[in-house]
């Protein structure tokens, strides 16, 4: 973007600042306080905060396409593409053709060419599939191995997806059961500490429990931890986690892969964010 007339001064935008300079073309420190009501000033700083937050919503979905495990058609995709937004967030993405078998990491996106991917076999190749998806980490049986590979290739994913945490339900696990007990008895000193934390990470809050929303397999499925839903200066612990399918409580061996590392994920998050008591306290 060029610079832009504003009284005495010209001002433009340089990354997400405002920056400006004198009619001798020599760039301030800042931007002079007289100048905080002009026109295209004001103007700047506005497209700034649209720009966070159209690239924060930008994240969210294509989150939630990764999440979902969603077809993407590849026409939407070449549309978005050009989007510095969009395409920050999904370059370097792993993606998979329409039968399931891993693509490789994303790179471009043309309605002439199809999607450009860095191949297993590290080659730039363009395909023509009429959809792709962004798998969840926890569906890649050979998530160790496209780790290494992206490290080869010196990868940087705005969106966490390879190095995203995840949890694989234990072969031992006792089915019948309605919950994990593993994140529970987690203690906050206050309530507020504990829901401040939940809606930090994303989470909503509902009826004294945090909900984590997952579509899986088509299945729309909730996680949920118990907080509390007393006063929040009162102290409280982490419950158990749960999850639940058009609120009926799912037993675990019914809870499908995603949403249960997804539930599993936010139950450790929650957790570690808990009051630790060091030895002198304790005593």
């Amino acid at each position: 973007m060029g610079w832009i007339r504003a009284g005495d001064y010209e001002v433009a935008l340089e990354g997400d600042t405002v920056v400006c300079r004198n009619a001798k073309g020599r760039q301030l420190k800042s931007v002079p306080g007289k100048l905080s009501e002009d026109p295209a000033v004001v103007g700047l700083r506005q497209l700034v905060e649209w720009l966070g937050r159209h690239d924060r919503a930008c994240q969210a979905t294509v989150e939630r396409w990764m999440i979902g495990s969603l077809p993407i058609p590849v026409a939407v995709l070449s549309r978005v593409w050009p989007d510095p937004s969009w395409q920050g967030v999904l370059r370097d993405l792993v993606v998979t053709a329409d039968n399931g078998d891993v693509a490789g990491f994303l790179r471009g996106a043309d309605p002439e060419r199809g999607v450009g991917i860095v191949d297993p076999d590290g080659d730039t190749v363009y395909l023509d599939p009429q959809s792709i998806r962004i798998p969840h980490p926890v569906l890649l049986e050979d998530l160790d191995d496209l780790r290494e590979f992206a490290v080869e290739l010196g990868v940087e994913q705005r969106l966490q997806q390879l190095y995203r945490e995840v949890w694989q339900r234990p072969a031992d696990l006792d089915g019948s059961k309605s919950g994990v007990e593993e994140f529970a008895g987690g203690r906050y000193d206050q309530l507020r500490f504990l829901v401040g934390r939940a809606t930090q990470l994303g989470y909503q809050v509902r009826g004294g429990q945090a909900v984590c929303a997952v579509l899986d397999e088509g299945r729309a499925i909730e996680a949920r931890m118990w907080l509390g839903d007393y006063e929040g200066y009162e102290s409280t612990e982490t419950g158990s986690v749960t999850w639940t399918e058009r609120g009926q409580a799912l037993t675990l061996d019914r809870v499908p892969a995603v949403a249960w590392s997804e539930g599993m994920r936010m139950g450790a998050a929650l957790y570690a964010g808990r009051t630790i008591e060091t030895t002198e306290e304790a005593a």
